[in-house]
């Protein structure tokens, strides 16, 4: 049996502390569209296992690389000189009662597939190598899945962490870099490219907004018109800001630069992976979509495991599911941060132990809700099933 550890914890709210640090990687970082790509090749793998098995194998495609190649950028044009390299690799089960399925094709497919849905600029037959390095899984953990009972059964001893609320900084980090890679802005500014990452730092009631956005080149003429676009984008921001927080905010877009010296963030594709940067599963967001030095989190890497039995993955989703379900449910619970811990072989349904710790109003105690609080822990691990087939469907943000 389970144990649901709850615990009220006297002490100051994130947003109440003297400083508070918030990164997104944006939807085009290498580091993201990695984790986009070994999600993206799960899913698929998970739809072909169905379709062939009549439910999801084995399978953890979680370690993937994005090389970066190497570009020519300048005002008005651009040329990738040596093209991007996109690895992906993991472990899988390639045959199911005689029949071969062709993971490392289907991995490289939805490796194509996904940067073509979130790239514009990018020529992925020509600009792009794809490999597949996926190999056979441990006999030990494939026997996890055909051992399971009520509940698929954990093939790892690992824990998960979730938080609620978002603080203002938060939603501001994740606002702007989902606002400049909207389909809306990128019709005004085409040139705004997809590798966007915001850096934010809250100092009491002011936050600074560290902006790095990779402008394409074929849509920017002249460094006139290059500052005159960062002005007008960081306008943007500071008014998208407004409708978030009435803090004061500072945004500084492209800080590197040296106009001087004629030195910019221009790139052909909108991608820094052309030239300036590689990419890693992991490296990036944690599941709620921000990286929060301030807040307890998890290092596992969630994108790519498989959806049915990995903790690494389920339980991160799982304990944000029941903290925002919790405040939501609860007001006087102004911070709540749950964590679970597995053990291998054991239903994924009955952690090992949960513990969930709330800062409460001023004034108010957690003592005569915190049975209450149980029952949610309790009723979203009973549905954990229900969860993980939304998982295999693509249904959750994993990064």
């Amino acid at each position: 049996m389970m144990a649901i550890n709850v615990e009220q914890k006297d002490r100051s709210l994130v947003s109440e502390q003297a400083v508070e640090f918030v990164e997104r990687k944006g939807l085009g970082h290498p580091d993201s569209l990695i984790d986009g790509i070994v999600e993206k090749a799960s899913i698929e793998l998970s739809r072909q296992y169905s379709k062939d098995a009549g439910f999801i194998l084995h399978h953890n495609v979680d370690k993937g690389l994005i090389v970066g190649g190497s570009s020519e950028a300048s005002f008005g044009k651009g040329a990738i000189t040596k093209p991007i390299e996109v690895i992906v690799a993991g472990r899988a089960t390639s045959e199911f009662e005689g029949k071969r399925i062709d993971v490392d094709a289907i991995a490289i497919q939805a490796a194509k597939d996904y940067l073509k849905d979130h790239t514009r600029f990018l020529d992925i037959e020509n600009e792009v190598i794809f490999s597949s390095k996926i190999r056979k899984g441990s006999s030990d953990l494939g026997a996890l899945f055909k051992r399971s009972r009520e509940a698929p059964l954990a093939n790892d001893t690992s824990f998960g962490i979730g938080f609620a609320p978002f603080t203002e900084t938060e939603r501001l980090t994740l606002e702007t870099e989902h606002m400049l890679n909207s389909a809306q802005y990128k019709k005004r500014f085409p040139m705004v490219g997809e590798d966007v990452k915001v850096m934010s730092v809250r100092e009491g009631a002011a936050i600074t907004l560290t902006v790095a956005i990779a402008f394409v080149s074929r849509y920017v003429r002249d460094m006139s018109e290059y500052i005159g676009l960062k002005e007008k984008i960081a306008d943007d921001i500071r008014k998208n800001a407004k409708g978030i927080t009435g803090k004061q905010v500072e945004v500084s877009i492209n800080h590197g630069d040296s106009h001087e010296k004629n030195e910019v963030y221009l790139t052909k594709s909108g991608l820094s992976c052309e030239a300036g940067d590689d990419g890693a599963v992991g490296r990036g967001n944690r599941v709620n979509g921000l990286i929060t030095p301030f807040r307890s989190m998890s290092l596992e890497a969630a994108a790519g495991k498989n959806p049915v039995n990995h903790v690494g993955k389920i339980y991160n989703i799982v304990a944000k599911k029941m903290a925002e379900e919790i405040v939501a449910s609860y007001p006087s619970i102004k911070e709540c941060n749950v964590a679970l811990v597995s053990q291998i072989g054991r239903p994924i349904s009955d952690p090992r132990s949960v513990y969930i710790d709330a800062v409460m109003a001023r004034g108010d105690r957690l003592g005569p809700i915190a049975s209450k609080v149980r029952g949610i822990a309790s009723e979203t691990l009973r549905n954990i099933c229900g969860i993980t087939g939304e998982m295999a469907l693509g249904k959750y943000e994993m990064f």
